[in-house]
């Protein structure tokens, strides 16, 4: 069965002559529309409106955009190097403010243009930078995945929020493999449903027993035992442990706290050094008129007013464990029979 096609970057987001071609994910999975950014300004318009999602993809589809600036820069033949290009990165990053990935991507590769000066052009300097950060990503995603992995036992439902990445999908390839029996439930995630159009599709490409449900139903699912255990990613973990993940993470977080079940963080890489605690953590709150409509249609009346917090944050004591490419780190609130301990 071939891998779906959110699975890998490189399927969705990559390089045709000097054009970067995003899949927009709004549109997935009833049509395939292939997006054509030629300036970084479209790609960061592109990763503002939602055309690519999850932390990890949008760092690397950023860093494409830088590499579209240098291109630019050096066929004007202006030159380029780091300050040039810092402007381009500035605005990259604005873009999405909760991930740290993205920023951190950013900074890296100036880091990287700044180190050869003008002995290399930049943007072979950053292509390159790009092509490995890409092996990267799958590897720790297959790591992550695999840590996972050995939390199911055959038998299991799982439950998972938004679009929670290739550590996910891997998760439940290698349980598959193993000879596992697990069924996911998705919620749909609104406003830009990524768990129906994005998690569900996937999941259910690779073979699993899925079912979506509305983002008011996972509770009641909990009451009826129907959830053995919930996974979802995060955009930012912060070193006391806090987690900031798309909005809905948290009560979904406390209605399994209810009722005992493990809640588990996909944590690719771990936390991120530098953000000391949740607090710390910038929130995005989107624009309210992506609640007050459904696919460009008006669900309410003109004088109702929008809110959008795009993240929310999710305290230690909720979490059962965060796992990462190292191995599993368990939480305080872990619960007997949830699964063993791995270590990378």
């Amino acid at each position: 069965m071939p891998e779906p096609l959110l699975m890998s970057l490189e399927n969705n987001v990559y390089l045709e002559d000097e054009a970067l071609i995003i899949i927009d994910r709004r549109k997935l999975p009833r049509t395939v529309i292939p997006v054509y950014c030629t300036e970084a300004e479209e790609v960061a318009q592109a990763i503002r409106e939602m055309m690519v999602q999850g932390a990890g993809d949008i760092a690397i589809t950023a860093g494409f955009g830088l590499y579209l600036a240098a291109i630019r820069l050096e066929r004007e033949g202006k030159g380029c190097n780091r300050v040039q290009l810092e402007k381009t990165a500035s605005l990259l990053s604005a873009t999405r403010p909760t991930g740290f990935h993205l920023a951190l991507l950013l900074e890296k590769i100036l880091e990287k243009v700044g180190q050869v000066g003008n002995n290399q052009p930049a943007s072979a300097v950053i292509l390159a930078f790009l092509q490995r950060a890409l092996v990267r990503q799958k590897a720790v995603s297959q790591d992550t995945g695999r840590h996972a992995e050995t939390l199911l036992v055959s038998g299991d439902t799982i439950l998972t929020h938004c679009f929670a990445g290739a550590a996910l999908l891997y998760m439940l390839k290698y349980a598959r493999e193993n000879g596992k029996d697990i069924k996911v439930i998705c919620t749909e995630t609104r406003p830009y449903l990524q768990g129906a159009r994005l998690t569900a599709w996937s999941v259910s490409e690779l073979g699993m027993d899925t079912r979506l449900i509305t983002d008011n139903m996972a509770a009641w699912c909990m009451s009826r035992g129907m959830i053995q255990k919930v996974f979802t990613a995060a955009d930012r973990i912060a070193m006391d442990g806090t987690v900031a993940n798309k909005v809905g993470t948290l009560q979904l977080a406390i209605s399994a706290r209810h009722y005992g079940i493990p809640f588990y963080i996909l944590g690719y890489g771990g936390p991120d050094r530098r953000t000391l605690k949740g607090e710390d953590i910038p929130m995005e709150e989107r624009n309210a008129q992506e609640v007050l409509e459904f696919q460009g249609i008006p669900i309410s009346g003109p004088k109702v007013k929008g809110f959008y917090p795009a993240f929310d944050l999710t305290p230690p004591e909720l979490i059962s464990a965060v796992i990462t490419t190292a191995g599993i780190e368990k939480g305080s609130n872990r619960k007997k029979g949830a699964g063993k301990n791995v270590s990378g």
